[in-house]
């Protein structure tokens, strides 16, 4: 019998202050900064029982991170894609096979350890099939994060061209990211609709 995969979660958040600006016609600057953090508050909460890193430039970020009970990795001046690149090689570093990277703003996300279960390359666009809001992969793969406009596309491709089994979940409750006002009202409308039954 195989030993357990070794997983850990991985989750890059940007300054609370700093994000979701596309939301501002719709909240102003301090219900972004409450909706952000809320959003990374619930993610973290979905990795348990999984151990969690935050990797982060941001020392607000740093103490709610450590306060949360994450390990917080530090990586000022990257950009996202360095950023989560230098968290999987540390998880990689501190013996972590396998790597779930989710981004902060998924409100209905549920349980991330069953992402952790495929031992090759696991893929969740948004529900734009434009970005990818969770990445699964070997800590020791040498993946090129391309996040941003259309990085699903990208990352299929990178994962195609890796040596892993590749599976792509769709799955509106990890699609769905809020970075727009329109996200918003889907996620107001999903939150009715979950009300009613």
């Amino acid at each position: 019998m195989s030993a357990p995969i070794q997983v850990a979660v991985l989750i890059p958040v940007k300054a609370f202050g700093e994000a979701k600006n596309r939301l501002a016609p719709s909240l102003d600057a301090t219900e972004r900064a409450k909706l952000a953090r809320t959003m990374a508050a619930h993610v973290v909460s979905c990795a348990k029982p999984l151990p969690v890193a935050i990797v982060c430039d941001d020392p607000e970020v740093r103490e709610w991170g450590l306060e949360a009970g994450a390990e917080v990795i530090w990586c000022p001046g990257t950009g996202l894609n360095g950023a989560v690149r230098s968290g999987v090689d540390h998880l990689r570093d501190a013996g972590i096979a396998q790597a779930i990277v989710s981004h902060g703003d998924l409100p209905l996300a549920g349980p991330l350890a069953p992402l952790g279960d495929w031992p090759g390359i696991t893929l969740v666009p948004d529900h734009r099939n434009d970005g990818t809001n969770v990445i699964a992969l070997p800590c020791s793969n040498n993946f090129q994060f391309s996040y941003g406009h259309g990085s699903f596309r990208r990352h299929l491709a990178e994962a195609q061209q890796s040596r892993c089994s590749l599976r792509v979940l769709r799955d509106l409750s990890f699609g769905l990211d809020i970075d727009i006002p329109a996200d918003l009202a889907k996620l107001a409308k999903t939150e009715n609709h979950t009300d009613e039954h």
